[in-house]
């Protein structure tokens, strides 16, 4: 491979530096785009595993409201992975690559899609926590350094809002409910809370790509920074809710103008990380087979893509 020249090197950084973006069409260093495809494949995927949690839930709502708002909810997530997958395209990666590195384990998704959801208060606490932290996480990528990738979260930012309210209001309803319900909730949360807070990734000090990213303006806040807006941002509405956050070092620091709080079980994060969590192997099976069954819709696709395609060229000719 040619080496770049200094120009193309000092016009990329002086890119980044001045907070513009990186276009796919511009030179930028291969580690960079080899970093762009990790991030945003990790990204898609995690909106299409997240599909089959809350998609567990849709023939069992409790009501025709709840269903199709449950419902699209999921088509949602189903339209982010697609901006996602194409965002990743223009960095000259094939979607059918990107779909096998993620079933064959060569990629990864959010760990937080590996817990199961045992009980029907687990979309309303997977709208509030679960798409809270990715609300968190995402609105900086708004602003990161590569465009298409920057272009696609405002709208899937503006959605992942609406998300989060939704389950924040499933569960305000259910908490006005019975005894039943209300504990049924908390238990929820209980199971939830530390998950979404590994949502994050390990803290910085053992996160081996943040420094990088930080530079290149992948990023624009570290992993530690993003959960402490988490926990922020929680704490007042679990008391609106009435539930309590299953952390006894979870206090208010007067001096830090931030609440203190407890860390996540970082082994068990590891471990889901690969491979062992509870649902690991059923996500990816299923990705599997929705994957191997949809093959002949690709194969048709593409064979009336290439007759238009020849049928236009002889109306040209």
């Amino acid at each position: 491979m040619t080496a770049p020249s200094p120009e193309l090197e000092q016009q990329f950084d002086a890119t980044v530096a001045r907070k513009d973006r990186i276009e796919p069409r511009d030179w930028m260093p291969e580690a960079y785009r080899k970093t762009l495809v990790r991030q945003i494949a990790q990204h898609a995927h995690s909106e299409i595993i997240g599909m089959q949690p809350e998609g567990n839930w849709i023939g069992r709502a409790p009501s025709l409201r709840r269903k199709a708002i449950l419902l699209a909810k999921v088509q949602d997530e189903a339209g982010h992975g697609l901006y996602l997958y194409s965002a990743c395209e223009t960095l000259g990666v094939t979607r059918d690559e990107l779909t096998r590195m993620l079933i064959e384990g060569r990629q990864k998704y959010s760990s937080i899609f590996n817990y199961p959801t045992l009980s029907y208060a687990d979309v309303g606490t997977i709208g509030w926590l679960v798409d809270g932290a990715a609300i968190c996480n995402q609105v900086p990528l708004c602003r990161t350094s590569f465009g298409p990738y920057g272009r696609a979260m405002i709208r899937i930012c503006k959605e992942e809002s609406f998300h989060q309210r939704q389950g924040f209001e499933l569960l305000m309803t259910m908490m006005r409910g019975t005894d039943e319900q209300r504990a049924m909730v908390q238990e929820s949360v209980d199971r939830f809370w530390w998950p979404a807070l590994m949502m994050f990734g390990p803290p910085d000090a053992d996160s081996p790509n943040t420094e990088q990213s930080m530079a290149w303006g992948i990023k624009t806040h570290t992993n530690d920074a993003l959960r402490q807006k988490f926990v922020d941002m929680s704490v007042p509405q679990a008391t609106a809710l009435g539930v309590t956050l299953p952390d006894p070092e979870l206090r208010w620091n007067e001096e830090r103008g931030h609440h203190d709080f407890g860390q996540p079980d970082w082994a068990e994060f590891m471990r889901v990380v690969k491979g062992g969590g509870p649902c690991n192997a059923q996500r990816v099976a299923h990705r599997k087979r929705a994957w191997e069954d949809g093959a002949w819709v690709r194969e048709a696709a593409l064979a009336f893509a290439e007759r238009e395609a020849a049928a236009q060229q002889e109306v040209s000719a």
